[in-house]
């Protein structure tokens, strides 16, 4: 507005208009600056949690689920401030509209399509009242749901009796999953993809089913749970033994809190986890995961799970894969992890001023960009990239670590990461006599979020039992998203199977990839 002196009417009607029009813009551009000011805050907020995450302390860092919260609630902030503009501006809507339009995905074919026709009132010419002719239309679609509906399937078996010899004949019953119980496999199927791939513990669960007034407490569902690890543990101990097959494994283990019960607390058990996935040198083997329970985390449950395999095993540094590989002889060759050398660096560098763990992590990232451009390649193509650019990268890298750390008291941090570095040379280098090996364990690393994520929801398992049910179920959850197989469908489908006496000569045929070729749809 302009006000500048001369401008200025004198009459006081146009002066007292002119006053409330200045304090009405006032007050939106207040509101305005308090909007946005609020977002910006959680904006500063968001990004402190980042930087909390990448550069705090291991006790202090934010976990990246509730980071995950916070960019969803900013997210949501951010659309509620966008719709008040909308309904401010109609242009500004209308160009947004447009916008949504031409950015946003396509639907799939296989949805089932609910048309829905909006006529005009009335189809008279609104000039001459006179009938008008359709000359195409403007198609729109969004995405809806119908909330799961439970149903009951009903099962009738007719008798049949013949009037002369009262003989009488009845079809055999349906087999089923638990004899006398209430769920279909599909049901089952649904409680397990819903824990074990969506982590959703069984109470809740439970009250998701009291909702729809189905009063299913969580024990039953957990003994749902138990039946169909019965049914699914002989295809998990095929996935076992067709890894153990392979001639190179990723290997890793973590935490399996258990309930105790005679202490009336949890105890520690493990998940040992071994992968196969040659994508990145364009092996034929399909990519796969295999968890096992065990009660401990020492070198003779290394032994146990990897008693039948031959080859390279990639893995950290843990203990108990070195005892394994001197024990093995020749038979195993231990390659270990760059990124759990290069992540002592980064721990350090992260705190603060650490010119050494620094330009460590700037040579240790070399390392990675050649691999990079090989990634997929076969072995030979691979190897012969490696001899020609690692080869001499890792020759300069060592070369220097020793030298640094020649200059550093014992006890640093910086002289420890080396050490470790230098101490694992030779599994650390395995990459440049094969080129199979990748530069770290990353396939199984990403295997273990999972576990950590129902971990952290469920709590811990009831018991010994209930782990290895945990471990048979993951199993085949993590290779069904390996494959992008659906997983309701596909445990439902072979549960079916498996309760109708599926021959065991056959179980190949319901390992996911497999499943999946037979099944290309889900």
């Amino acid at each position: 507005m302009d006000t500048a002196l001369d401008t200025l009417p004198d009459d006081a009607d146009a002066l007292k208009a002119m006053v409330l029009q200045a304090r009405a813009e006032t007050a939106t551009l207040r509101a305005e600056h308090d909007r946005l000011r609020e977002l910006n805050e959680r904006l500063q907020h968001i990004v402190a949690q980042l930087q909390r995450l990448k550069f705090g302390p291991r006790s202090e860092k934010l976990d990246p689920d509730q980071l995950q919260l916070g960019l969803e609630d900013l997210e949501q902030a951010h659309a509620e401030v966008e719709a008040e503009e909308e309904k401010d501006d109609p242009q500004l809507k209308a160009h947004r509209t447009r916008q949504r339009r031409a950015e946003r995905p396509s639907l799939p074919e296989h949805l089932p399509r609910i048309e829905v026709v909006v006529e005009p009132q009335t189809a008279a010419c609104p000039c001459c009242s006179g009938a008008m002719v359709r000359i195409g239309e403007d198609v729109g679609e969004r995405l809806d749901v119908v909330p799961a509906q439970y149903r009951v399937i009903v099962t009738r078996r007719p008798k049949y009796a013949c009037r002369a010899c009262q003989e009488i004949i009845q079809a055999p019953a349906p087999a089923r999953l638990i004899e006398g119980g209430l769920p279909t496999e599909r049901m089952v199927a649904q409680v397990l993809t819903d824990k074990y791939a969506d982590h959703l513990p069984l109470y809740r669960q439970s009250q998701r089913l009291k909702r729809q007034g189905i009063e299913i407490d969580r024990g039953t569902l957990a003994n749902w749970g138990g039946y169909a690890a019965a049914e699914l543990k002989p295809l998990w101990a095929l996935l076992r033994t067709q890894l153990l097959k392979a001639d190179h494994l990723f290997a890793d283990e973590t935490t399996a809190p258990v309930l105790d019960p005679g202490r009336g607390r949890t105890k520690t058990g493990w998940f040992w986890s071994i992968a196969r996935d040659e994508r990145g040198w364009g092996g034929t083997g399909p990519p796969a995961v295999v968890y096992t329970y065990a009660p401990g985390r020492g070198a003779e449950h290394a032994a146990a799970l990897l008693k039948d395999f031959k080859g390279v095993l990639q893995t950290d540094g843990y203990g108990a894969y070195k005892t394994l590989a001197a024990e093995r002889g020749n038979a195993i060759v231990l390659a270990h992890c760059w990124a759990h050398a290069r992540r002592k660096f980064f721990e350090i560098a992260a705190k603060g001023h650490a010119p050494i763990a620094s330009e460590a992590l700037v040579k240790i990232a070399r390392l990675y960009e050649m691999e990079a451009e090989v990634r997929g390649q076969d072995p030979a193509a691979r190897l012969a990239a490696r001899q020609a650019g690692s080869a001499p990268a890792l020759e300069e890298l060592k070369t220097w670590l020793e030298a640094r750390l020649g200059e550093l008291s014992g006890g640093s941090p910086t002289a420890k990461a080396i050490r470790y570095a230098l101490g694992h040379w030779q599994g650390l280098t395995r990459f440049l006599d094969d080129g199979r090996i990748e530069l770290d364990t990353n396939p199984v690393e990403r295997a273990m979020r999972p576990i950590a994520l129902n971990r952290k929801n469920a709590l811990f398992a009831g018991s010994d039992e209930g782990a290895e049910h945990w471990a048979v179920i993951a199993t085949l959850v993590e290779c069904c998203k390996l494959h992008d197989v659906n997983v309701a469908d596909y445990l439902a489908d072979i549960l079916a199977k498996l309760v109708n006496l599926w021959p065991n000569s056959n179980l190949a045929e319901l390992t996911p990839w497999a499943w999946k070729a037979a099944h290309p749809r889900h």
